[in-house]
C-alpha cells in the first residue's frame, strides 16, 4: 500500500513516520489484503495536534478518521481508533467487500462517473448577484465561484451499503443508484443523529 505521511507546518520524525507506516499496514492487511493508498496529515492547531487520516480501500471504499491530543503520536491514535471503530461497526460487510474486490478483478464493477464541486459561499452583502447560468452550468450568483473540482463516481448499493460507505469515510452525504430499483438516490446524516434516504423512485 502506498502511504503518504505529511505535515502542515511541521517536521515529522522518521520512528513518527514508520510508526504510522507499520499500523495502518496492519489495518490494511486485518481487512483488506492490499488497500490502495493512504494519506496521513499532522497539523498543529494552538497547544494541540491534529491528525487526519484518509484510508483509500478499493471500489469507492474510503476510510476516513480525525485525531486531536498534546502530541502528534496521541492524535494519530486517536484518528486510528475512530477507523478501527467504524470497520469494527462494518467488520462482517467490509471483509466481504474485501473478498468481492479480489474475485472481480478480471471483470471489475462498472461505475458511473461523476464530478464533484466546492462552491465557495460569498458574503450576500458585499458580492452582487449575478444573472444567468455561468459557463459550467452552475448558476452565477451567491454560491457560483468553483474553488475546486474532483473526478468522482456514483456506484451501484445497496441502501445499506450507502450507509455504510457513508460512515466509514465520515462523510455527511452519499448519493448511489440503487442497485434494486436502478434509480439515483442519496443518504445523508441528519442534525438528530438519524439517517435520512432520499429515494427518486418513490411515488
Amino acid at each position: 500500500m502506498q502511504i503518504t505521511v505529511s505535515g502542515k507546518q511541521l517536521d515529522l520524525s522518521d520512528a513518527l513516520r514508520f510508526r504510522v507506516s507499520d499500523m495502518l499496514e496492519t489495518i490494511a492487511r486485518k481487512y483488506f489484503g492490499d488497500a490502495l493508498e493512504a494519506n496521513v496529515t499532522f497539523s498543529r492547531a494552538r497547544s494541540f495536534f491534529t491528525c487526519d487520516i484518509n484510508v483509500h480501500a478499493g471500489r469507492g471504499l474510503t476510510l476516513r478518521g480525525e485525531g486531536e491530543a498534546a502530541d502528534a503520536n496521541s492524535a494519530f491514535d486517536d484518528a486510528a481508533e475512530h477507523i478501527a471503530k467504524r470497520l469494527r461497526r462494518y467488520r462482517r460487510r467490509v471483509n466481504e467487500h474485501a473478498r468481492d474486490i479480489a474475485q472481480q478483478r478480471e471483470t471489475p464493477e462498472i461505475l458511473e462517473p461523476a464530478q464533484h464541486y466546492i462552491l465557495q459561499q460569498r458574503d450576500e452583502d458585499s458580492v452582487p448577484l449575478a444573472e444567468g447560468p455561468s459557463s459550467n452550468g452552475l448558476t452565477n450568483g451567491h454560491f457560483a465561484t468553483v474553488i475546486a473540482e474532483n473526478p468522482s463516481v456514483i456506484a451501484r448499493l445497496t441502501v445499506g451499503e450507502a450507509v455504510m460507505r457513508m460512515d466509514l469515510a465520515d462523510q455527511p452525504v452519499v448519493m448511489f443508484r440503487n442497485a434494486v430499483s436502478g434509480q439515483l438516490n442519496v443518504v445523508y446524516r441528519r442534525d438528530d443523529g438519524h439517517i435520512g434516504w432520499i429515494d427518486t423512485a418513490s411515488e
